[in-house]
C-alpha cells in the first residue's frame, strides 16, 4: 500500500512539472516530456503498448500442471463447454499410458485374484435339528419317509452389504454384491472391443501428380477406393486400394492389367548391316495391308446373390434363413457380312440354395438352358432365322416337404425346341422370331423315378412330340444408363392337339448397376403349359376327387420371383 502511495504522489508531482512546462519554449517542453515519459515507464506507472510477447518453452509437466488449473469449474461459466471437455481429454491423454498399453494390460490381467465367493456375502449360523423327517418318492424302500436324527445345518442368519478380501492386493476397499469381479471383467471386454471398432484414422496417399487420395483405416467396411499410379511419363495403372483387416491396407492391381518386359538382345561387334540405295527414279509399290476380320464375338456375365434373415425372439413371427443364387451366362456371336449370315449364342445356369429355419437345405433354384440361332439375310430388316431351343436341369428336385420322392433330376425332363422361319430385327436392342414349322419335344428317359405325366407325357411313354409354330421375342430396354430391363417371351402352338391353348415361357430381368462389380436384380420368370396339370386341393387343402375317383389336375400358371444384391464379374 505504501508503495501504490509513492508511486502515486510521484505521478501527480511529474504532472504537476509536464503542465507548468507548457508555458516554457517548445524545444524545452518536448525534451522534458519526453523524460517524463520514460520516467514513468521505466517505474512501471505507464506501460508499453507495443511490448512483444515473450516466448513461452513449457516442459511436458508444465505444460500439463497449467490446463490443470485452467480447468477449475469455478472460472468457467459453463462447466460442460466443448473446449473445457477437450482440453480435460488432452490432459488425461498426454498423462496416461497409450492406449495399446492400457489395452494388453486390461486383457492379461488376473480378474480371478480379486473375486470374492458368494458365500461370503451372509452371516451362517449352525442349527442343530434332533430328528428331521424327509418325505420323498424318489426313496427305493418300503417307507414313505427318510428319518435323520441328531443333525447340524448352516443357515443364513443374516447379508453382508460391504465384503472385502484376503488378498494383500486386492485393489478395492470392498464388494457391495457377489460376483462383481465377473462383471468388472465383461464391461471391461465390452468397451475394449467398442474401442477397436470405433476408433479409426485416415492415411493419404499421393504420388508424381500430387493427388491425394484418402483411406481410412480401421472402417470395418469391404469398399475399395480406386487409385491412379503415374510415373514420370503421365503414364498410369489403377490400383484398388482397402482394409479388409485392422491395421491392415489391401493394395490390389487392377483386373486385367499385365505387364511386358522387352527381350534381351545379344551385342554383336562385328555385324554389318547391307544398305542399297534405292531408285528414286521409279514409283515404290503399294504394299497391300491385309485386314483379318473378327467374324466371333465372345462375352461372359456371373452374378452371385446372398441374401440372410436372422430372427431371435421374434414376437411378430418368422424363422430366420439364408439363401445363394448363382446365375453364369456365356454368350458367342457371329457376323458375317460378305456372306450375310449370322447367328446368336447363349449358354445358361441358374443354381441356388436355401436354408430356413430347422428344415435344411434345400434347392430353390435350377436351370440349365442353350439357345441357337442362324440367320441369313432375307430383305430390309427380316432374315431368314433357324433357332434350337434347350431346357432342363442339373440336380434333383423335390416337392418340400416331401424329399424322399424326387420330381426332377438332370435331363428328365428336358425340353427341346427347333424351328425355322424368319426374323426381324427392327433395331439391335429387339429380335421378333416367327417359326411356322417348329418342333418340340418333351423326354423323361427315366420314368422308374420320375412321374412323366407331370409333363404332359403320356403313362406309357417317355417322351412327347408335338408340331407346330413358335414365336420368339427378346428386348433389352435400356431408360438409363444403370438400368437394363431384359425380356424373353417364348410361345408354342401344337397343330395337332389343342392348337388354341398356347404355351407361354415369359422371363424378364431388371438390372440395377450400383457400381461396377454389384448391382440389384429382380428376375421374374412365368410358365403356362397346358399339358402340364398339378393335383386340385380345397381351401382346407383336402383332395379334390374326380368323377373317376381319382384327385383332380389341371394346368396353373407357374411364377418365380428372384430379388437380391448381387456381385457381378464380367469377362
Amino acid at each position: 500500500m505504501r508503495r501504490r502511495t509513492t508511486r502515486l504522489f510521484i505521478f501527480i508531482i511529474s504532472l504537476n512539472y509536464c503542465i507548468s512546462g507548457f508555458s516554457q519554449n517548445e524545444s524545452g517542453a518536448g525534451l522534458s516530456g519526453r523524460n517524463l515519459v520514460d520516467s514513468l515507464k521505466t517505474i512501471g506507472i505507464i506501460l508499453d503498448i507495443y511490448k512483444e510477447r515473450p516466448e513461452i518453452n513449457l516442459s511436458h509437466n508444465q505444460a500439463v500442471d497449467f490446463l490443470r488449473k485452467q480447468l477449475r469449474p469455478q472460472i468457467w461459466k459453463n462447466t460442460r463447454d466443448p473446449f473445457r471437455f477437450a482440453l480435460d481429454h488432452l490432459i488425461y491423454k498426454a498423462s496416461h499410458p497409450v492406449y495399446d498399453s492400457t489395452e494388453n494390460f486390461l486383457r492379461q490381467y488376473p480378474y480371478d485374484s480379486i473375486n470374492v465367493p458368494w458365500d461370503q456375502f451372509f452371516i451362517w449360523e449352525p442349527l442343530r435339528i434332533k430328528k428331521l423327517t424327509i418325505k420323498s418318492d424318489e426313496i427305493k424302500e418300503d417307507r414313505d419317509t427318510f428319518v435323520l436324527a441328531d443333525t447340524t445345518v448352516m443357515i443364513v442368519v443374516d447379508t453382508l452389504r460391504e465384503v472385502t478380501s484376503s488378498y494383500s492386493k486386492f485393489p478395492f476397499r470392498y464388494y457391495t454384491h457377489p460376483y462383481q469381479s465377473d462383471s468388472i471383467r465383461a464391461a471391461v471386454n465390452l468397451l475394449l472391443g467398442f474401442l477397436e471398432v470405433r476408433d479409426s484414422g485416415m492415411i493419404n496417399f499421393t504420388g508424381i501428380d500430387n493427388v491425394t487420395t484418402p483411406v481410412w483405416i480401421n472402417a470395418k467396411h469391404d469398399k475399395a477406393i480406386r487409385y491412379w499410379l503415374k510415373n514420370d511419363h503421365n503414364d498410369s495403372v489403377t490400383v484398388w486400394i482397402s482394409n479388409p483387416s485392422r491395421n491392415t491396407i489391401g493394395l490390389y492391381l487392377e483386373k486385367g492389367v499385365s505387364f511386358r518386359r522387352p527381350v534381351m538382345q545379344g551385342y554383336y561387334s562385328e555385324a554389318k548391316v547391307n544398305v542399297q540405295s534405292p531408285d528414286k527414279t521409279k514409283l515404290l509399290e503399294a504394299q497391300k495391308i491385309t485386314i483379318k476380320p473378327e467374324y466371333w464375338k465372345y462375352r461372359t456375365e456371373a452374378s452371385f446373390v446372398l441374401n440372410q434373415a436372422m430372427l431371435a425372439n421374434w414376437v411378430k413371427g418368422g424363422e430366420s434363413s439364408i439363401s445363394t443364387a448363382l446365375d453364369i451366362t456365356g454368350y458367342a456371336d457371329y457376323n458375317n457380312k460378305p456372306l450375310k449370315l449370322s447367328s446368336n449364342h447363349f449358354a445358361r445356369l441358374k443354381y441356388g440354395y436355401i436354408a430356413s429355419g430347422d428344415k435344411g437345405i434345400r434347392k430353390n433354384l435350377d436351370l440349365l438352358e442353350t439357345n441357337s440361332k442362324l440367320n441369313h439375310k432375307a430383305f430390309g430388316k427380316f432374315d431368314f432365322s433357324s433357332i434350337m431351343l434347350f431346357k432342363t436341369q442339373i440336380a434333383k428336385g423335390y416337392n418340400y416337404p416331401n424329399d424322399s420322392v424326387p420330381v426332377s433330376k438332370f435331363m428328365n425332363p428336358a425340353v427341346l425346341t427347333i424351328g425355322l422361319g424368319l426374323d426381324y430385327k427392327p433395331n439391335k436392342y429387339t429380335s421378333i422370331n416367327f417359326s411356322p414349322l417348329s418342333y418340340k419335344g418333351t423326354f423323361v428317359p427315366d420314368t422308374a423315378r420320375i412321374d412323366q405325366t407331370k409333363y404332359g407325357v403320356p403313362k406309357d411313354r417317355k417322351s412327347k412330340n408335338e408340331p407346330g409354330a413358335s414365336f420368339m421375342i427378346s428386348n433389352e430396354y435400356r431408360p438409363s444408363k444403370n438400368i437394363a430391363v431384359t425380356n424373353r417371351l417364348q410361345l408354342f402352338t401344337n397343330y395337332i392337339n389343342n392348337p388354341q391353348n398356347i404355351d407361354i415361357d415369359w422371363e424378364m430381368i431388371l438390372v440395377v448397376n450400383l457400381n461396377w462389380f454389384t448391382d440389384v436384380r429382380i428376375n421374374t420368370h412365368l410358365i403356362f403349359d397346358d399339358d402340364t396339370r398339378t393335383p386340385v386341393f380345397d381351401k382346407d387343402k383336402n383332395p379334390v376327387l374326380g368323377p373317376d375317383g381319382l384327385q383332380k389336375k389341371t394346368a396353373r400358371i407357374q411364377l418365380k420371383e428372384l430379388l437380391g444384391f448381387s456381385f457381378v464379374f464380367r469377362f
